[in-house]
């Protein structure tokens, strides 16, 4: 789970949007801005709201590009009093600052699964240099003496106090890292740009020389240390903002323990309750229920360098979450009655272990208020379980909210006390058959689908299933649902049993129905007023500027599936997207799927000539050296968006362009090994395999251009590339081969061998290679499963079914039955919107309709295989029904596509 997409969750029910903009109250009045933050800025200043932040800025003193900055932190009960006398300081000596501008925001930058980088960063100063920055932070120190906030594990602490200091860009310029991600840049001492380094760790750039009056505070630093610990840390197991939690050994006894650490003011959950606060909770939690099989033991309670830190009995065994890989069938493509039978007793019994150990809680008067499937250890003979992580725990007479939760098993707000471990019970009984109960965060009446999802794959008795819905869709007040058990009757209303078919719309698969409701949900979402996205999608939207235009999460993506699936066109979009595009926000990628590139094509594809040609020669003015070689933001998707574009216009610039895009993703393939290099590295290369990070992506440019040009050469260089990829997979599970990530294996579409899969299709028309054929054979297999955790076109089932309706490749898996059993595991994921069929995004807490990761994938996968007459297609890989055919010269040395 990512846990970054949570903060995306507030702002609206149904999808992701950015923290800023959710409702400035509640009916609490949480939420409210901060009266500085209400202020109109003086004459002479300017006053500029940019997501989370709001800054203030003297026009008459032009911010330096760099240097050291000085960050203060707040809690929550004495950050308006800090921000008022910092703005009372900064505006009479014309000192340029930032803030966060509410209680909401601040809380979300300091909660427990918030960016351990940014947290604590509640106000930004930037002096106009190093002279004025050391007496600025003195003089701030000094004002805000006593006052307490998080520390700022990116930046220097300055003293005890609040402030802390960092060097890093002032202004807005970017560069590619190592991994060809763009990132905020900062210059070096030969003028190139390099990344602004932002971790948990504060740094120092290696050209930087740290001025004389930090120099105190950097002993300080230095002079701090665990020896006061009488443990060893041996490993860490967990990194959250609130601290992080490790594996030690005491030095005098040898006993193993886990030891829990909470930064003080840092990690908040929902309550405001800091980490140390929570630290407490638990450690009250546990001594309560000390003698208990199901629960670790306390061992020790200590304080060190200003962080609690809770020493726990270590508990030997493996999380529940970890059995899916290995012990559930669905990962498999066709189990049998024996292994679904199988794995239904194994699933029923850890169930019957778990609901005995939270009986056992509950007898002692506590409420766990965080069970889910990380935060149950199995023993290793699998015969008894131990919960794990009471820092939400409660005592039942007070009857509060949950306030720390996981996505897939968050209980209702009207929940309190023993109810919030009922709900998440109830969402457990169908995790462990079909883990998507996140969606019930977007609509509970998704659980009855799953009920009968679930009942038509194993053999579970109903009864089971139908406790588990009523459970989930009680309704306030109502009596909780009584625990059934395996072949006890029924405890479910029969209005609540679910009845096949009743959830969605329509089906996925039932075409055309399927399309148009699809087609209809995506056209409800509309925003036309707003400036940072017309169609709701992925957090990547707010991650770059013109994030909501791009083709992968944006406006342009989702036009091209509508017209390339349906042949629907929206005005009022294109119009919208066109506006944005005549002046491009600075630092807009140039790629294919995050930038320019993606939007000039597709406006291109829907008739917009001359903008496109337009955005094009925005991109030939840019420099592409630091580029990254791949499709999705680099090298690759540029040059084959240029070739496309030529190919129409004759532009002999841009052909010529899309030649050297092709140089350049050559040379850094060439000068990197299999797993080392990329732009910043010495030797180049990509660090990432598969079709959209890794060079199977650079592939596609070099096999398109081959047929453009007949230049042999380009096939050989992109063999070369297809086997780098290839070097990174390993066969798993029935002979699958998948992208080994090193502590997983990926099947997927973007960032798996099903994409490196669909390039070798297209090489394969080409030139034979046994070693080829061999390999796509094993990637069918990867994309057999009968379950894959996510819809998504790139990184879900939707990417199955586009990639085995497309494929070449003959042998089992490749038939109408294989396409149309992914699309029928397809409706497992699929909700309704509006009336309508509907797709979640990443992580599957909100909606998404965006290409990448929501509807508009789903629904180009699903034209893909439902109608092969349109040629429905992924950009630059088109249907393969019938092999290419090589370019053929014209007798006046130019060449013809085929």
């Amino acid at each position: 789970m990512n846990k970054g997409y949570a903060v995306f969750c507030d702002a609206d029910r149904h999808f992701y949007d950015a923290p800023h903009r959710r409702a400035s109250t509640d009916a609490t009045g949480h939420g409210a801005l901060y009266e500085a933050a209400e202020r109109p800025a003086p004459a002479g200043w300017q006053r500029h709201r940019a997501g989370d932040w709001l800054a203030w800025r003297p026009l008459d003193r032009p911010l330096p590009a760099q240097g050291w900055k000085i960050h203060v932190s707040a809690r929550l009960d004495n950050a308006e009093s800090v921000l008022a006398r910092v703005m009372e300081y900064c505006v009479p000596r014309r000192v340029a600052f930032k803030f966060v501008p509410s209680r909401y925001l601040l809380h979300n930058r300091n909660a427990k699964y918030a960016d351990r980088a940014a947290s604590g960063k509640f106000i930004t100063v930037y002096p106009a240099d190093d002279a004025r920055c050391g007496v600025t932070a003195a003089e701030l120190d000094a004002l805000l003496a006593g006052e307490d906030g998080p520390y700022i594990l990116s930046d220097l602490r300055w003293g005890a106090g609040p402030v802390h200091l960092r060097y890093g860009s002032f202004t807005e310029r970017n560069c590619y890292d190592a991994d060809g991600v763009l990132r905020p840049a900062v210059e070096n001492t030969e003028g190139g740009l390099v990344p602004d380094l932002r971790g948990p760790v504060f740094r120092i750039p290696e050209w930087v020389t740290p001025p004389a009056f930090l120099r105190p505070h950097l002993a300080a630093r230095d002079a701090m240390s665990v020896a006061g610990l009488p443990y060893r840390v041996e490993r860490a197991l967990h990194f959250s903002n609130g601290g992080g939690v490790y594996v030690g050994r005491h030095l005098e006894t040898g006993e193993q323990v886990v030891l829990k650490e909470a930064r003080p003011h840092a990690g908040l959950a929902a309550d405001g309750a800091d980490a140390v606060t929570r630290l407490g909770r638990e450690q009250a939690a546990l001594e309560r229920l000390s003698g208990l099989k199901c629960t670790p033991e306390v061992r020790d309670s200590l304080e060190v360098g200003g962080h609690r830190f809770l020493v726990l009995e270590f508990i030997e065994g493996k999380p529940l979450n970890s059995f899916f890989a290995r012990r559930h069938p669905l990962i498999e493509a066709a189990p049998d009655a024996e292994r679904l039978a199988e794995y239904t007793a194994w699933a029923l019994r850890i169930h019957r272990l778990v609901e005995e150990a939270v009986a056992a809680v509950h007898e002692r008067g506590v409420v766990f208020n965080d069970l889910h499937l990380f935060n149950i250890m199995v023993s290793e003979d699998e015969s008894s379980v131990v919960l794990l992580d009471f820092e939400a725990a409660a005592r039942v007479e007070d009857n509060g909210r949950q306030t720390v939760a996981n996505p897939g098993f968050v209980a209702p707000p009207d929940r309190r006390g023993f109810d919030v471990d009922r709900y998440a019970l109830a969402c457990l009984r169908l995790a462990l058959f079909i883990p998507l109960t996140s969606l019930f965060a977007i609509d509970r009446g998704k659980a009855a689908h799953l009920a009968d999802v679930v009942a038509r794959q194993f053999p579970v008795e109903r009864a089971f299933l139908d406790a588990a819905v009523a459970e989930i869709l009680r309704e306030p007040g109502a009596a909780a649902a009584a625990p059934a058990r395996r072949g006890s009757g029924s405890a479910a209303d029969e209005r609540l049993r679910p009845r096949p078919g009743g959830y969605l719309p329509v089906a996925p698969g039932d075409w055309p129905r399927g399309r148009d409701s699809l087609v209809k949900a995506i056209l409800s979402t509309a925003t036309p007023d707003r400036e940072d996205r017309f169609f709701p999608g992925d957090i990547a939207q707010f991650a770059t500027p013109s994030g909501g235009l791009s083709f992968g999460y944006g406006a342009a993506g989702v036009l091209y599936a509508l017209d390339a699936s349906a042949g629907v066109h929206s005005a009022q979009a294109e119009e919208w997207l066109l506006l944005r595009t005549k002046e491009p926000a600075s630092g807009t990628p140039l790629g294919f799927y995050d930038g320019l590139a993606g939007v000039a094509w597709s406006l291109h594809r829907l008739g917009h000539r001359q903008s496109a040609l337009h955005m094009a020669e925005l991109m030939l003015s840019q420099s592409w050296r630091e580029m990254p070689p791949d499709l999705h933001s680099g090298c690759a998707g540029l040059g084959l968006a240029l070739d496309a574009l030529a190919a129409d216009s004759g532009e002999t610039a841009l052909r010529d362009a899309s030649l050297r895009c092709a140089e350049l993703a050559a040379a850094a393939l060439a000068g990197g090994g299999e797993r080392s290099g990329g732009p910043g590295r010495p030797g180049g290369g990509l660090p990432r395999a598969g079709l959209l990070h890794g060079a199977s992506g650079v592939a596609l440019l070099f096999v398109r251009l081959y047929e453009r040009t007949g230049d042999g050469a380009l096939l050989d260089l992109a063999a070369d590339a297809l086997r780098r990829d290839l070097a990174r997979c390993k066969q798993g599970a029935g002979g699958a081969l998948q992208v080994d990530e090193g502590w997983r294996t990926m099947p997927y579409l973007g960032a798996g061998s099903v994409g490196i899969g669909m390039v070798l299709d297209d090489y394969l028309a080409h030139r034979a290679d046994d070693a080829f054929e061999r390999a796509r054979g094993e990637i069918v297999r990867a994309a057999q499963a009968t379950f894959y955790a996510q819809p998504g076109l790139f990184r879900g089932a939707a990417g199955m079914v586009l990639y085995l309706s497309r494929t070449t490749a003959t042998g089992p898996g490749t038939g109408p039955a294989d396409v149309r059993r992914q699309i029928d595991a397809l409706s497992w994921h699929a909700m309704t919107y509006q009336g309508q069929l509907a797709f979640p995004g990443e992580q599957m807490m909100r909606l998404s309709m965006d290409l990448s990761t929501g509807t508009a994938g789903a629904l180009l996968a699903l034209a893909a295989a439902s109608s092969p007459e349109r040629r429905v297609c992924l950009p630059f890989l088109p249907p393969l029904r019938r092999a290419h055919e090589p370019a053929r010269t014209t007798s006046r040395g130019s060449t013809t596509s085929p």
